[in-house]
């Protein structure tokens, strides 16, 4: 019996984006290790020597423009070298302030130490989530882009008027987002809607470097007395 060739071609599309899907995603968990780990290196030095934080509207003006640069070569090997630009940059930045609430806070270890465990749980469980189910999470692409472009606002609102409250519930708000934004990245990945390793490393880091952060300030403010 013969099968239909429609019917062949559309399995063998299937088959061959799948393919792709897993090679995007093993680039990408590859990339995002590396980074990972260097951001942590300089993140260490930073912390031992006790360099100053850049502040914000430094950082803000040198991660908008390294993420510019990522933008204008992801499809080049000179993306990858401002991949490790900017994680290396945000890594330097967390060093000043995982100080701040090691002298801040009675028990800042057990802060630090909780944030960072409950950040690479929830990254491990939603990526596990993302792959097994192989949802497309695309409908939510739009929601996330507001509520991120609205948190960042209310964020620095937040810091230019002193607004403490605020500030809290603007960090509750990207442990949200991000924790939506993994979704959406691996799910895109998986489906094979992000074909740039480059790109999908760039979002999930900073999913998880702003997700730790909120969750450090979430976790440091509970336990303050």
């Amino acid at each position: 019996m013969e099968r239909d060739p429609i019917v062949l071609q559309q399995a063998s599309a299937i088959r061959e984006s799948a393919l792709a899907g897993n090679k995007v995603l093993r680039n990408t968990y590859l990339l995002l290790s590396a980074t990972l780990a260097f951001s942590a290196l300089v993140a260490g030095i930073s912390f031992a020597y006790k360099l100053p934080h850049p502040g914000l509207m430094l950082t803000l003006l040198v991660y908008f423009g390294l993420l510019y640069g990522v933008q204008k070569t992801a499809h080049s090997a000179a993306g990858i070298a401002f991949v490790f630009a900017l994680t290396g940059f945000l890594g330097y930045t967390l060093g000043p302030i995982i100080s701040f609430y090691l002298r801040a806070i009675p028990d800042g270890h057990t802060v630090v130490i909780n944030a960072f465990g409950i950040t690479a749980v929830s990254f491990l469980g939603l990526s596990a989530y993302a792959v097994r189910s192989r949802r497309n999470f695309s409908f939510i692409g739009g929601f996330l882009f507001v509520g991120i472009l609205t948190a960042f606002l209310l964020g620095l609102a937040a810091v230019f008027f002193h607004l403490p409250a605020l500030s809290l519930a603007v960090s509750g708000m990207f442990v949200l987002l991000m924790a939506g934004l993994i979704l959406h990245q691996t799910g895109a990945i998986v489906n094979g809607s992000e074909t740039n390793y480059i790109l999908a490393t760039v979002t999930l880091y900073v999913s998880i470097f702003n997700l730790f952060t909120s969750l450090l300030q979430l976790l440091g403010f509970a336990s303050d007395d």
